[in-house]
């Protein structure tokens, strides 16, 4: 099926890009003392990208390996659209025409033997290698260290629906295949996924696995990784084929330890997932709490004790006023926006979703609740992928905007919360302006939830990128100290790698080190990422 490509510059569909209302640029000037940008965005025409290091028999290998050499490209546009990510800093360097770290080439193979062949090549002669689905990553995931010459492994033909068991209710899917894709694919025959992250627009299925995707249906449905049932990995050393049942006692889980890999220890070409039927209907509800204190107290009462709904979110009193779904509401709270806004979603049958609302209502009555009706939850999930777009809209303003995310037991929410959000505003806060912090409870569970913030501010006159690095490492180290996870569903990438080993202490990163020296003996597959990057393997300079 055909693929579009993304914004090289931005997220997204390009058409879907709109500037913020004069409104909004005022209040950001007067707010938090935003200034238009410097200079334009480079066009991407006017991009200088480095020749590739690639020698031709190098190119040659790839091209046999991956079908033909019309599957390996070496042309500026492709290698420019797979250069890193889609985090702030990587659209501010890409803006800025900043490509030095661009793939030598993009090679695109059709299969798993492919994929094998692809890797063996790479092995031989020394070349890393980047698992590319797309391109969504924002922690560094696309960015190896350590590298003499790297090519990116874009999986995009390798993106068919494989079959459907409807017995077992479970799904062989290619990791290339887009998540509206499958979407499709797989109501076709009566089946969903029900998994729809920020990202659902572009990110695809063997994304979700490797970085541990977790939808925004996440309390209905799970996380990615609770939906994966077998995978098959293609390594330097051989195939990977994992998950003969849906639960086993025969050993340590392997699917466990290729989940959330980003590509460190293989190359995902297969994944067998758990679908369900497709619900008769869904509904979406807001409620209003009167601090963000009280909101946290009270969704643990659903998650535990239940009945849960499908959707549970809970914003903090900044995120409720501001409204990120609508840039043109920004700046005009809606009447009665006061307090934090929660909001709820329930599948089911009609007589089943009503049943639920009346079950959860009561309890979030009881909590302190207030019922806002059904337009809150539509409007949210009417613009439940707009984020993004809208950080690049504030991006072209002047403004500085970012998101970051964790996890912990709702015994620590409170202080998780107080740490991060005092942590971004120290380090953010400029000529007397602090920045706009915000947070929302994203995905909840009976033990815990994650926190979700999103930080908007100035640029400032001093380098945006090493600014924000600074808050960032204020913030991991305010996650670390306050007992949350340094991710929960963005992933580790080279962003979070210093902070998960700190997660994990020094014996699981020597775990990871010899599993990674077992499957990848030349330390090709995406060096740096999850793990430190091995001596640079030398490769020939091109005559």
């Amino acid at each position: 099926m055909e693929t579009r490509d993304m914004l090289w510059s931005g997220w997204g569909d390009p058409a879907r890009a709109t500037p913020l209302p004069e409104t909004v640029v005022g209040l950001l000037r007067d707010l938090l003392g935003v200034r238009p940008a410097a200079a334009p965005p480079v066009p991407l025409d006017g991009i200088a990208v480095p020749e590739p290091r690639l020698p031709d028999a190098v190119l040659a290998a790839l091209a046999g390996a991956a079908g033909g050499p019309g599957h390996v490209r070496t042309d500026p546009e492709a290698r420019i659209r797979h250069t890193r990510g889609k985090s702030t800093p990587d659209l501010l360097r890409v803006r800025a025409g900043e490509v030095a770290d661009a793939p030598d080439a993009v090679v695109l193979p059709g299969s798993h033997d492919e994929v094998l062949a692809v890797l063996a090549a790479c092995a031989e002669h020394g070349v890393a290698v980047v698992p590319f689905g797309g391109g969504t990553s924002v922690v560094g995931g696309l960015a190896p260290e350590g590298v003499d010459a790297f090519v990116t492994l874009d999986l995009r033909r390798m993106d068919a629906l494989v079959s459907v068991d409807p017995v077992s209710r479970t799904a062989v899917l290619q990791p290339g295949l887009r998540a509206p894709d499958a979407e499709r694919l797989l109501r076709e025959h009566g089946f969903t996924l029900g998994h729809f992250p920020q990202s659902y627009e572009w990110a695809t299925i063997g994304g979700f696995a490797a970085a541990r995707s977790s939808g925004q249906a996440s309390a209905g449905y799970g996380r990615f990784d609770d939906m994966v049932a077998g995978l098959t990995v293609a390594t330097p050393e051989g195939t990977l084929d994992l998950g003969r049942a849906p639960k086993s006692a025969a050993g340590p889980d392997l699917r466990q330890l290729v989940l959330g890999s980003e590509g460190a220890f293989g190359v995902i070409t297969s994944v067998t997932a758990r679908v369900r039927p497709v619900p008769e209907a869904a509904a979406y509800e807001g409620w209003r709490f009167p601090s963000f204190e009280r909101g946290a107290a009270a969704l643990p009462r659903l998650a535990q004790d239940g009945p849960p709904p499908v959707v549970l979110r809970l914003s903090d009193e900044t995120e409720t006023m501001i409204g990120l779904a609508d840039p043109a509401a920004i700046g005009a709270a809606p009447p009665g926006a006061a307090g934090c806004l929660a909001v709820l979603g329930y599948e089911g049958t009609p007589g089943e979703i009503e049943a639920r609302r009346a079950a959860a209502g009561a309890v979030l009555a009881a909590a302190g609740g207030e019922p806002l009706g059904a337009g809150p939850g539509e409007k949210w999930e009417h613009g439940r992928f707009n984020a993004p777009y809208l950080r690049d809209s504030l991006l072209d303003a002047g403004a500085f905007a970012e998101t970051l995310e964790t996890a912990a037991f709702w015994s620590g929410i409170p202080a998780l919360y107080e740490a991060v959000r005092a942590a971004l505003i120290r380090e953010l806060s400029g000529a007397g302006t602090p920045p706009l912090v915000m947070c929302h409870i994203s995905h909840v569970y009976p033990a815990g939830a994650s926190l979700y913030f999103t930080v908007v501010s100035a640029q400032g006159a001093d380098d945006a990128v090493a600014h924000w690095a600074r808050a960032k490492h204020a913030a991991n180290d305010a996650i670390i100290a306050a007992g949350g996870t340094i991710s929960h569903h963005h992933g580790v990438g080279t962003d979070h790698r210093d902070w998960y080993a700190r997660e994990i202490g020094p014996l699981g990163m020597e775990v990871l080190r010899a599993v990674k020296a077992r499957v990848d003996p030349r330390g090709i597959l995406n060096p740096g990422i999850l793990v430190e990057a091995g001596p640079p393997r030398a490769v020939p300079h091109k005559e």
